[in-house]
């Protein structure tokens, strides 16, 4: 097992290598539109898997897809010549689905956007509901409770329990 840290260098190394190959080395009109997003190769440097992007509709990314499947072969050969291990490792496209994904939050972060302004324009109008004080009394501010005011035919005993002050129950 190779160290965690090559396998990403050698990574990065791969993920440049095919991105010039596909401009330089691969004459396929296919692979005009592809953009090398990622790269990743398993611990032991056997397999490396390389995440692509083609924008354009689905015929593009499907003839995009072939045209990588048919240039696999020149493009671990020139991987092969440019990296340094004892055995080439295999190549594995994958479409990357990172624009689709952002595509698709930036649509919902657009619909938030437009509910936020659609309630901040609702509210701008608003009353309250009750009372602007609803915690307000209505017993007058300069009368004073004292707790002498309550006499003990005011509390309910339970359990026919008698009245002990000075057990402070």
């Amino acid at each position: 097992m190779a160290d965690p840290a090559r396998a990403a260098k050698l990574a990065q190394r791969i993920k440049v290598v095919v991105a010039e190959a596909l401009g330089r080395k691969v004459k396929d009109p296919r692979l005009e539109g592809i953009t090398v997003t990622d790269a990743r190769v398993t611990n032991d440097l056997q397999h490396a898997t390389i995440y692509y992007t083609v924008f354009g509709d689905q015929a593009i990314q499907a003839d995009a897809a072939k045209g990588l499947e048919k240039a696999k072969g020149v493009l671990r050969q020139e991987v092969g010549r440019n990296v340094t291990v004892r055995l080439t490792p295999t190549l594995e496209f994958v479409a990357d689905q990172i624009p689709v994904v952002a595509s698709n939050l930036e649509d919902l972060l657009r619909a938030a956007k437009k509910r936020d302004a659609e309630v901040a324009a609702l509210a701008e109008n608003a009353k309250h509901a009750g009372d602007a004080d609803p915690y307000k009394s209505d017993i007058p501010a300069d009368v004073e409770i004292d707790e002498d005011d309550f006499d003990e035919e005011d509390i309910d005993l339970t359990d026919d329990e008698d009245l002990d002050e000075d057990a402070n129950k």
